[in-house]
């Protein structure tokens, strides 16, 4: 069991999740690598492989939220594993989609409601897209999310604010990939039937993009901790500026990225840099302030703190324009707790590269 005192100390945390947390993410994502290794179809199973090997992180800070399942922690690592890959799986297959057709990619995004329900669902998910066989991959990537769904006693509590935002990320995922021309049209009416807060279309835009609100809920479903007030307060809580924060972040740091391989991003919108960097400090301002209102909020001050030094600390800012100001300032903003986060970012990434370089090897 994962002892609460873990939520309220970053050293601690941190010891947690390279000590339990990550190694479980690591076997979860062997099964799924393996099992997608074996998909037939040449572009489901390269577009299956790449996610899992370039977005293994996505799941690795999606996890960090088994630490409020407590006791159910392996379950909720489970949860977390299958449903980002289903998420990361489904975007890079319709980044990479010659047909860009809209029915197509609901299709396909139907998979990630059904993931979150106990009602019958269709399983035949590739039916209006070119690509078919993927021997059951993502099936049982959608069954394994029901397996932890079904065993919560609560569900009926926060089922509906799990499938509003997860409708929300399923529209972002149909407009934002359909042909180049239609996207920012599609984004911009979406924004304004769906956007409530003082936010830009493509803001508002980002906040849907992320899991983090729906990992929150299951998470603490999975401890028994969820009640009426707490599925209000998490989501209110997530959604739109800590999620937002998140997204905005992950495509600042994959802006030369997109540029090459002509993906949509985000932060291209900003007039300029300035008021980029404006609006994400407004970002972590409101993104700190919502943590004071929910449950262990000091667990989520850190969520928001280890968002600013993961990104920051990923070798990609050193190839942006101004990233090294646009680091000092953004850790200046959010406080010492991000510079330790930002600092086990560049050692981790240290490690690794020491690893891979062979190292450690016995010569």
């Amino acid at each position: 069991m994962i002892k609460h005192h873990v939520l309220h100390s970053p050293s601690k945390l941190m010891f947690t999740v390279y000590t339990k947390i990550f190694p479980q993410v690591n076997k979860e994502l062997s099964y799924w690598q393996t099992r997608a290794a074996a998909i037939p179809d040449d572009e489901l199973r390269t577009q299956a492989l790449a996610s899992i090997t370039s977005k293994r992180f996505h799941c690795q800070g999606g996890s960090v939220f088994a630490l409020l399942a407590e006791e159910k922690w392996e379950s909720a690592v489970r949860f977390v594993v299958a449903y980002q890959t289903i998420s990361d799986y489904l975007d890079n297959l319709c980044d990479r989609s010659t047909s860009m057709d809209s029915a197509g990619f609901r299709m396909l995004h139907t998979s990630m409601r059904d993931a979150l329900t106990l009602t019958d669902y269709s399983t035949n998910y590739y039916s209006l897209i070119q690509y078919k066989d993927d021997n059951g991959y993502l099936q049982e990537l959608v069954q394994t999310c029901r397996e932890v769904i079904a065993s919560l006693d609560n569900l009926a509590v926060f089922q509906d604010n799990l499938l509003w935002l997860e409708g929300l990320y399923e529209d972002l995922q149909v407009h934002k990939h359909v042909v180049p021309n239609e996207r920012e049209i599609r984004l911009k009416r979406w924004s304004d039937i769906k956007n409530d807060y003082s936010l830009q279309w493509y803001e508002f835009s980002a906040a849907t993009g992320s899991t983090l609100g729906i990992y929150s809920l299951v998470c603490y479903a999975l401890a028994g901790r969820i009640n009426d007030e707490m599925t209000g307060a998490i989501t209110n809580g997530y959604f739109p500026y800590i999620q937002g924060l998140h997204i905005l972040l992950d495509y600042y740091i994959d802006q030369h990225e997109d540029v090459t391989e002509k993906d949509l991003n985000f932060c291209s919108y900003y007039a300029n840099q300035r008021i980029m960097l404006d609006r994400f400090e407004y970002f972590v301002n409101q993104a700190l302030k919502q943590t004071t209102v929910l449950p262990d909020a000091s667990f989520h001050k850190m969520v928001v703190k280890g968002l600013i030094g993961l990104y920051l600390g990923d070798e990609k800012v050193k190839e942006l324009e101004n990233g090294s100001m646009v680091k000092k300032r953004m850790l200046k903003a959010s406080g010492g707790a991000s510079l330790f986060f930002y600092l086990n970012t560049k050692l981790y990434y240290m490690y690794k590269k020491i690893r891979n370089s062979g190292l450690y090897q016995n010569r």
